[in-house]
């Protein structure tokens, strides 16, 4: 596949903290980045770098006490509730580990709930090809407790791709599964940028999981300290005991 140079996300100076004074906690510290269009790009980095606190501000999920954000061509600091929603709904698909998925809905209704929410029809093609893909053809009726983990987090995969947002973010949506669910979900999050152009943004401790990945950024402290293209998951363990130190 031919990568674009267009930047999907774009941060700059982000800033956040929680708590005031002695307790102040900075997860982010004027981190800037791009996200390129159309990749898949890894975040790693030490239990409290501020990978998390990165992708929820990233996503509009969280806002920054400094800096700025910008989705597409769309800023996101700054935007009222009601619009910020709607860039959410429209222009970001996310995967959280904890799956997310309505208990009362079946598989099938939680895949297209953004697409209902946002009142857009839905491509019946391109949800079939996405439902086949991920092996979900006989689980569309199922409610979440009727199934498995893994089968949960397909849903959940395929609720972020059949809106075709702009960005799709996960939040270790590997760390909840057994290896084989694991490199499953990892198989279509790969297969969302190659076969359908998708830009993927994953925060991850797993340096396996992390060399899927196009590109992997490493964060220590709240601020970017590296950028590994298509690194090999030693080189990617190396790197995280070098930023560890």
């Amino acid at each position: 596949m031919t990568h674009t140079s267009a930047v999907a996300v774009k941060a700059t100076d982000l800033i956040k903290t929680y708590g005031t004074g002695d307790a102040a906690v900075r997860p982010l510290k004027r981190l800037s980045l791009e996200i390129p269009a159309a990749r898949f790009t890894a975040v790693m980095g030490p239990s409290g770098s501020g990978k998390s606190t990165l992708m929820h501000v990233l996503a509009g999920l969280d806002a920054p006490d400094g800096g700025s954000v910008i989705v597409g061509d769309v800023e996101l600091t700054g935007l009222d509730d009601r619009r910020l929603t709607r860039v959410r709904r429209e222009r970001i698909g996310f995967i959280f580990q904890a799956y997310n998925l309505v208990p009362s809905m079946t598989a099938e209704e939680n895949i297209l709930l953004p697409s209902r929410l946002r009142r857009t029809s839905v491509d019946r093609s391109f949800v079939g090809v996405v439902v086949e893909r991920l092996g979900l053809t006989g689980r569309l009726h199922h409610r979440p407790f009727e199934l498995s983990g893994g089968q949960q987090q397909r849903v959940a995969v395929a609720r972020a791709l059949v809106s075709r947002p702009d960005v799709i973010f996960a939040d270790e949506p590997t760390g909840n599964l057994d290896q084989a669910a694991g490199a499953e979900v990892l198989d279509l999050l790969r297969a969302a940028v190659d076969e359908f152009g998708q830009t993927v943004i994953m925060v991850t401790h797993d340096a396996g999981a992390a060399a899927r990945a196009d590109r992997t950024v490493l964060l220590a402290d709240g601020r970017l300290v590296d950028t590994l293209e298509a690194p090999t998951a030693e080189q990617l363990a190396a790197a995280m005991i070098e930023v560890g130190r």
